[in-house]
């Protein structure tokens, strides 16, 4: 009798213990929900950003004088040399672009080893330069003397200093980190180094349109002063956000928080362009005094002046705005698979 009212009063306790954790779980709070998944969209703020973008823009058009009579407002450069370059660039850019979109689109890259990254950057760079090559060599004029010739060895110095330096204050300000399969020079991928120059000769073509159009459709003075000035700004900080927009949905680039790359990030990433796109459409531009001097040194030179300041206007961010400090861990080669970011 004594068992069997032991069993019964265990019996009553393991009930009311079952009956008190079912209470408790009641009252408790539910479980967190599983986290949601991290939106590659830019944040609603970049809509004040380019709404305040455009109407400073429309202020400063309205406020402008036409041109002297006889001028004629122009996009491209006039007939010569320099529009068949900058026409050629533009048509190319509809090549690699289309190239790129569907490498994306179809996730091809996810079969891509670092030859394969190489040989697909490479090989959109090697059009540009090789043109220019074969071009030089067929009416037997010097290289220096040819407006393609001169943008591509600008374009590539300035390009090459970008990754080479500039990739770390990303790195170290943004946290941003490149993880795709890659042969690194200074823990920066090797076919990033090709692919910026494609990047960088479409983008300063783009760049010069707007800027000729500036030039050559208002009345010279501190107003058309101000919009070219403004119109620099302006692209700097859109080509820098499209760029980050449109590489979004690429896995092996990404940020530690996307928000900030988007607002912050391309307002760092267009100090590039801040520097470089002026200096850039004064080359062998008429009318504008040349900062390059005659033959490539001269452009050399140029490119090498203007990394510098960017490098100054970069490190002086740094410190003003994220306080970050700089790291450079890099190797001077490197080979790293997917997944996996460098040494820095």
């Amino acid at each position: 009798i004594t068992t069997i009212e032991g069993v019964g009063i265990a019996g009553r306790n393991a009930l009311a213990q079952h009956m008190l954790n079912a209470i408790a779980s009641l009252l408790s709070s539910p479980p967190p929900p599983p986290p949601q998944p991290v939106s590659k969209l830019p944040p609603f703020e970049q809509l004040y950003i380019f709404a305040a973008l455009i109407a400073g823009l429309l202020l400063l058009l309205a406020a402008q004088r036409p041109p002297p009579k006889g001028t004629v407002a122009r996009w491209l450069p006039a007939p010569g040399e320099k529009r068949v370059y900058e026409t050629w660039v533009l048509w190319y850019s509809i090549v690699w672009m289309g190239a790129f979109g569907v490498i994306i689109a179809l996730e091809l890259y996810e079969e891509f080893t670092a030859a394969t990254y190489f040989l697909v950057c490479g090989g959109l760079a090697a059009p540009l330069v090789l043109r220019e090559l074969a071009r030089g060599g067929a009416d037997g004029r010097p290289l220096g003397e040819r407006h393609g010739a001169r943008a591509q060895l600008w374009i590539a110095i300035f390009g090459f200093i970008g990754n080479y330096w500039y990739t770390h204050y990303f790195y170290c300000v943004l946290r941003a980190r490149y993880t795709v399969p890659a042969w690194r020079l200074n823990d920066v991928p090797i076919c990033m180094y090709l692919a910026t120059h494609f990047y960088f000769s479409s983008y300063h073509v783009f760049a010069n349109l707007a800027l000729r159009r500036v030039a050559t459709g208002f009345a010279p003075g501190n107003l058309r002063t101000a919009l070219f000035a403004y119109v620099v700004c302006a692209l700097s900080y859109a080509t820098a956000f499209m760029e980050t927009l449109t590489i979004s949905h690429f896995p092996y680039y990404d940020f530690e928080d996307r928000h900030m790359a988007y607002t912050l990030g391309s307002a760092f990433y267009g100090i590039y362009f801040l520097v470089s796109f002026p200096v850039y459409y004064a080359l062998d531009e008429p009318g504008n005094t040349p900062l390059e001097g005659t033959g490539l040194r001269g452009v050399a030179l140029s490119s090498l002046g203007a990394g510098m300041l960017v490098l100054l206007l970069l490190d002086l961010t740094r410190l003003a705005a994220a306080g970050a400090p700089l790291t450079i861990g890099g190797k001077l080669w490197e080979v790293t698979p997917k997944g996996l970011a460098g040494s820095a």
